[in-house]
């Protein structure tokens, strides 16, 4: 099937077009010809599937077809996201559909001054994409309207939950008018995303793709047992490789990031850090600069890496592995997205064993173990008691591990 089999109008086509884009995801060609109908709809998709675009296009096509030559005013389309990063990369699609429609798109979120955007809202916008906290203060200090809102869109509403954003979700939507069209997008569909769903949506439709319990099939995976002093050696050695030309790296905090950073730079590598203590700026310059080739590695935290969409991305690696199954899938699904191949790489070391089994488990595939490498891991001596033990009491059949 092919884009121009969906009913999509030419201007949008158009703009479909110049971005060398023919055929749809899946997600696409079962989203579009619904939301263009008016339905609502639940949405489970990971990131990397297309999703974006499953309900940019429709909402700018309705909003198009309704705007009669009228000059832009009070938004017309809410897409609530938990992330600045999330939030840009939506609205940059928002600006490529809609290049030949003549709709205005702006953004809001927090992290810089709010000057720039209030300016934007007030000389008219079509489609708002924002994030719960600064969309709900500008309400609260009456820069912001939201009486006209005719289509609503809550993105990864799972990171939301998981972010704290549920009461603000909660408060943004009791301002909006009762008749609209509804979307929710979510990797996962836990009990409160359930409820939500079901208090906000009406007669809704249901697409499902590539379930978070599943990797993209174009996505090679790999993992280094290594002790966790070895890690920055590990990394070094792996960066040296000359096909590891674009790799997002995986930190769970933000001290670490910065300490994987400095071990990159000493080591002469060319590298940037983004995480919740980097200024707005600062993010999206690393970006940039990750985006356009100029640096080969980027560190980062998970919610500052949650919207980072980048086509050529080679390579994934997990610095430290993830203690929640399904953060493994978001994070290697950054590679191998649009069908393009990819490589996911990880490090485990002694204490994050269990966290690699619970992985297995979800994804139902076990990496490439890597042998041969410089760093292999090698136990403590109280490490190998303890696994001595555990062996002892499981052929004792009292397996208290």
């Amino acid at each position: 099937m092919k884009f121009t089999e969906l009913g999509i109008i030419e201007p949008i086509l158009k703009a479909i077009a110049d971005k060398g884009y023919e055929m749809p995801s899946p997600i696409q060609i079962e989203a579009i010809p619904l939301l263009i109908a008016g339905r609502d709809l639940l949405g489970c998709a990971q990131t990397g599937t297309g999703k974006t675009a499953a309900f940019a296009i429709p909402i700018l096509q309705k909003l198009y077809q309704q705007r009669h030559g009228k000059k832009a005013d009070k938004p017309k389309a809410l897409i609530l996201t938990p992330t600045r990063e999330l939030a840009l990369q939506i609205f940059e699609s928002f600006k490529a559909y809609g290049r030949y429609t003549g709709l205005k798109a702006a953004s809001v979120f927090g992290g810089v001054s709010q000057k720039r955007q209030v300016a934007e809202l007030a000389s008219g916008i079509d489609v708002l994409v924002a994030t719960p906290g600064r969309l709900l203060d500008l309400v609260n200090q009456k820069l912001c309207e939201l009486t006209n809102i005719s289509i609503l869109v809550l993105d990864e509403a799972d990171r939301m939950l998981d972010m704290g954003f549920i009461n603000d979700m909660k408060k943004i939507i009791a301002k909006l008018p009762s008749k609209r069209q509804t979307l929710l997008f979510s990797a996962t569909i836990p009990k409160e995303i359930a409820a939500l769903s079901s208090s906000i949506l009406r007669n809704h439709a249901t697409v499902a793709v590539t379930p978070v319990s599943s990797t993209v099939d174009s996505i090679d995976q790999y993992v280094y047992f290594v002790d966790k002093a070895n890690k920055g050696r590990l990394l070094v050695d792996l960066l040296n490789d000359r096909k590891l030309v674009s790799v997002l790296i995986f930190s769970k905090t933000k001290h670490g990031a910065d300490k994987i950073k400095k071990i990159l730079e000493q080591s002469g590598k060319s590298v940037k850090a983004i995480h919740g203590n980097k200024s707005q700026n600062a993010r999206q310059g690393a970006l940039n600069d990750f985006k356009s080739g100029k640096i080969q590695a980027l560190v980062a935290t998970d919610i500052a890496a949650r919207g980072i969409d980048i086509d050529q991305l080679s390579h994934v690696i997990n610095f430290d592995l993830p203690n929640i199954p399904e953060t493994y899938v978001h994070r290697i699904g950054r590679t191998g997205r649009a069908g393009a191949a990819g490589i996911a790489i990880s490090f485990c070391d002694y204490d994050e064993q269990p966290y690699l089994k619970d992985i297995q488990k979800l994804i139902k595939v076990t990496p490439k173990t890597v042998e041969n490498h410089p760093y292999p891991m090698k136990l403590s001596a109280a490490q190998h008691c303890s696994a001595k033990r555990k062996i002892a009491f499981q052929k004792e059949g009292k397996n208290r591990y």
